[in-house]
């Protein structure tokens, strides 16, 4: 706190002034002590003063004897992954109790350089919550990526002292950091003593894990078993529980802790990728709570986890409690177990809607038009199958992971979809390299049809799954004609697309608009076959991002993903 705001802050304790805000008949949550404590609760330049039963506010509320809880904090995500622009998303994620978000903005960093990244620093500059970034690692993320920059070790220097900079993003290039590659610790020495430095560790375990611990990796966002949570725990490393659109991890790692009863400070909640449509209908980081205290968790437990957890681990010495001093950001709710959000504040000023977050900066033309291929005939997606075995990408419901699937298929020129298994591609779309990667897939059950999208992580190519070549091929030119989105293709015609024209990751559209666009979308892919437990376009997303085990597929063709790394394999 600065000096101004202690002195006015000083002057309400004192008894000379009185606050900007007075809650009165409260039951504060106290994540420092796990009680709720009865009392009225004041507010003075947008900071916590104290809690008594007495108090004057120049506005006050009767809280009629609901909860008031620390703001929410997602300890990790993505803005590109929601598919609307960042004040958008944040119009949303704040009326469900979200009040800080710690971003790493390597999506549009792959597309577009340090231009993506300043992008999402100007279009959250001055919005009515907290947020942070990490500064993206691994731009690209592994040698074999094509995508449309790369970020050095020097282009991160000049943000290390930003004020919204909190540190390294999610260091994916596991094999660089085992072998203490110069290139990757450069980037590590930039943020290694007073920042966060951010892991993806899917994989890892033993001796490997220690050693990516020991090179000072504070954080993981990809733990799906609680073993392998337990495990990084031990070693100091924060994990972080996500509940996205395609990976539902709180279960088993709620369930994990709750039954070794171990300490949960070195636990937050993220969401990593959601979808709009999906905060819209069950929420964000208050979804992660209500999914945890349904499982049997204690609510303050619960609410740690969501605030002071994430904030300890992060720095934040401001955020993630009700106490003196701290910013006086807050959720009312009526009831801990069902934990509905009812009013949200930030910095002591109630968030009435979508109108509080409204004229944010226009998006640069230069962040446009970044498609760039040329036209894609059915041909270019031509699979030859000998008598040999054939990796097939197997997609596991409810995760982002695969599975490395051995199938011997009848040998033909060229392999035509049938059953389960369906044809996959990835096509590079920055450079006009004129790469596309094929394989086989199954486990996503798409019939009669193709479905394209340029989200596609972390290089953001273009990939598309399909039962034949010529609707894989219309789904694909009509990605580029719009400049990114998604599009869904049946029996040779367009069906419906979302034009996604921001870097071919975000719409230029309001909120509403993308989520109705997206629910369209998504009911066509069900009705088509996709499998009701997965989402039909984040999984899709997924299957092309080479640092989460087992298979993915990218431009230069199949990928097998292990403990050092992902290495192309022939079939």
């Amino acid at each position: 706190m600065d000096r101004e705001s202690y002195l006015k802050v000083k002057e309400v304790i004192d008894g000379k002034k009185t606050a900007d805000l007075l809650l009165r008949n409260c039951n504060i949550v106290n994540v420092f002590t796990g009680e709720i404590i009865h009392s009225n609760l004041a507010v003075c330049a947008g900071h916590f003063v104290f809690w008594s039963e007495t108090g004057r506010g120049l506005e006050e509320i009767d809280v009629e004897d609901k909860y008031v809880v620390p703001g929410l904090i997602d300890a990790h995500m993505h803005f590109e992954s929601t598919m609307v622009q960042p004040r958008d998303l944040l119009a949303v994620a704040v009326m469900h109790g979200t009040t800080t978000f710690i971003s790493d903005p390597h999506e549009a960093a792959n597309v577009c350089g340090i231009k993506g990244v300043q992008y999402i620093l100007d279009q959250t500059e001055n919005a009515p919550a907290n947020v942070f970034i990490t500064m993206p690692s691994c731009v690209p993320a592994t040698p074999l990526d094509d995508n449309g920059s790369e970020i050095t070790a020097e282009d991160m220097k000049p943000f290390a002292n930003h004020p919204r900079v909190l540190g390294l993003a999610e260091v994916m290039d596991t094999e660089a950091v085992i072998n203490g590659e110069e290139k990757m610790f450069k980037k590590l020495e930039i943020f290694d003593q007073h920042h966060i430095i951010d892991g993806h560790i899917p994989s890892l375990s033993g001796i490997n894990l220690m050693k990516f611990a020991a090179a000072g990796i504070d954080t993981d966002h990809e733990s799906i078993d609680f073993e392998g949570a337990l495990e990084k725990a031990r070693l100091g490393i924060q994990v972080l529980i996500r509940e996205g659109s395609a990976a539902h991890n709180v279960e088993g790692l709620i369930k994990g802790i709750m039954n070794t009863e171990i300490d949960n400070c070195n636990f937050s909640f993220c969401t990593d990728d959601r979808h709009i449509e999906d905060i819209v209908k069950i929420g964000h980081i208050d979804n992660n709570v209500r999914i945890a205290i349904s499982l049997g968790m204690k609510p303050l437990d619960a609410i740690k986890i969501a605030t002071i957890n994430t904030a300890h681990r992060y720095g934040l010495k401001h955020l993630g409690a009700i106490a003196p001093g701290y910013q006086a950001d807050f959720i009312i709710v009526d009831d801990l177990n069902k934990f509905n959000v009812e009013r949200v504040f930030v910095k002591g000023k109630e968030i009435k809607g979508k109108e509080d977050f409204e004229n944010g900066p226009e998006c640069p033309e230069g962040l446009k038009h970044t498609v760039n291929i040329s036209p894609i005939t059915p041909d270019r997606f031509r699979l030859p199958i000998d008598e040999e075995p054939v990796h097939v990408i197997s997609i596991v419901p409810r995760q982002i992971t695969t599975e490395d699937v051995l199938i011997r298929f009848n040998p033909t020129d060229n392999f035509q979809s049938y059953g389960d298994f369906k044809k996959i591609a990835s096509v590079e779309r920055h450079k006009n390299k004129g790469l596309v990667g094929v394989a086989i897939a199954n486990g996503y059950g798409i019939q009669n049809g193709a479905i394209a999208i340029s989200v596609s992580h972390d290089s953001h190519n273009i990939i598309v799954i399909g039962d034949n070549d010529n609707d894989m091929a219309i789904a694909v030119n009509e990605i580029s004609r719009l400049q990114g989105g998604i599009v869904i293709v049946e029996k040779g015609k367009v069906f419906d697309s979302l034009p996604l024209p921001i870097m071919g990751l975000i719409s230029n559209e309001k909120c509403d608009k993308v989520r109705e666009k997206v629910e369209c979308l998504m009911n066509k892919a069900y009705e088509m076959g996709v499998y009701k437990d997965i989402d039909p376009f984040i999984t899709l997303s997924f299957l092309s991002l080479p640092v989460i085990p087992k298979l993915r597929i990218i431009p230069r063709g199949l990928v097998s993903i292990g403990d050092y790394g992902p290495e192309l394999i022939n079939k």
